[in-house]
């Protein structure tokens, strides 16, 4: 073992990365748990890579293909059922540790300077992990996804000047249709898988090179006293068995649930039909039923705007505002808490908790 790591040292020097992993150090203090959100968002993201090139194999994107390649997954390819559950319940669980990992690293402050960077690069990787669920959505062609992906498009269309344009451009034409599989096709597995490959790189980049923040106190008191793990091998091996948990975990409800729980499903249904009557009740993904919700309950008309218009220059904004946080503070002195932003922060938890309460039970 010894002549083969010199073997590969000799070549590829990683004798030096070794010896920069054994220095870099991560702090050791009551909120250390946080710190492992954004490894759990990435094991869930590696889980729908390797899940999603295996469907990759079998699927065919068409509007008279893709809900029988699916099918034919689920029924007759060996442990296909497994590899769509796998992929659909690591989708959920991406974006859940995603939306928990954003939220603490901003209740922690540790979005503060020096971490613009970092934190922007962390909103636009929720961001897009949240378009890669609107657009695998549609990818079984079924009755539900069809006319849940009419809506979401028709949302967009609702946008003043660009809404028209951005609309069709999503749907490849006036109205969702064959045209649109092959749209949110090529974004599922092209144009967002690249986007997100540059953001990630970046995001870890600036991670590594600033390392993990460390608590609010530590700056405010110099004398509070300060501990730190080794990140290798202490912190690697405490994440790879996290990891190894979340692995287990997600058999078993890939295992026991594998069409979802409750209002995290996605049974293959009936296939799509145009023509057909939509169904009673279309609910899109639990992660933007806080949106949806929103834009349901106001009024047609708020003043001279539309209702539905008026709610998304509403959220666009609140969105925005949330994105450049950091920038927001960045006067404040350092070590101190921002008390407004802390009061922005549980309006937006409240906001979303409580919007998406009321879609699954107001009917």
């Amino acid at each position: 073992m010894t002549r083969l790591y010199s073997w590969v040292d000799e070549r590829l020097k990683i004798n030096t990365l070794v010896d920069y992993m054994s220095k870099k150090v991560v702090p050791s203090h009551s909120q250390s748990i946080w710190y492992f959100f954004g490894g759990m968002t990435l094991f869930f993201f590696i889980v729908q890579v390797m899940t999603g090139i295996l469907l990759l194999l079998y699927y065919r994107p068409g509007a008279d293909s893709a809900y029988e390649s699916v099918k034919f997954i689920v029924s007759e390819v060996t442990f296909g059922w497994l590899i769509r559950s796998i992929h659909s319940w690591s989708a959920n669980l991406m974006i859940l540790a995603a939306f928990i990992h954003m939220f603490s690293v901003f209740f922690t402050h540790a979005y503060r300077r020096p971490r613009e960077m970092t934190w922007v690069s962390g909103v636009l990787l929720l961001g897009l992990s949240m378009a890669f669920g609107f657009s695998g959505y549609l990818l079984p062609w079924n009755e539900l996804s069809f006319f849940a992906t009419r809506v979401g498009t028709g949302m967009a269309g609702a946008l003043p000047v660009v809404g028209d344009f951005l609309m069709e451009v999503m749907r490849g034409g006036e109205n969702v249709t064959g045209a649109t599989i092959g749209r949110f096709f090529g974004f599922h597995v092209a144009v967002l898988p690249g986007l997100f490959t540059v953001f990630i790189a970046l995001h870890l980049f600036f991670i590594q090179r600033q390392g993990m923040s460390e608590p609010l106190e530590w700056a405010i008191n110099n004398q509070a006293p300060k501990k730190y793990m080794p990140f290798f091998p202490n912190f690697l091996l405490r994440e790879l068995l996290i990891w190894l948990i979340l692995l287990n975990i997600l058999a078993v409800l890939a295992v026991f649930f594998p069409d979802g729980i409750g209002p995290v499903h996605w049974p293959l249904g009936a296939k799509a039909d145009p023509f057909a009557p939509p169904p009673a009740v279309i609910r899109p993904e639990w992660y933007f039923m806080f949106a949806f919700q929103m834009l349901k309950l106001l009024p047609a008309h708020i003043l001279f705007i539309e209702g539905e218009l008026f709610g998304i220059i509403i959220l666009s904004i609140a969105g925005l505002a949330w994105l450049v946080a950091p920038f927001l503070v960045a006067r404040k002195p350092e070590g101190t808490k921002s008390h407004k932003m802390i009061v922005f922060g549980w309006a937006v938890v409240t906001f979303i908790v409580v919007m998406t309460i009321l879609g699954y039970f107001l009917e």
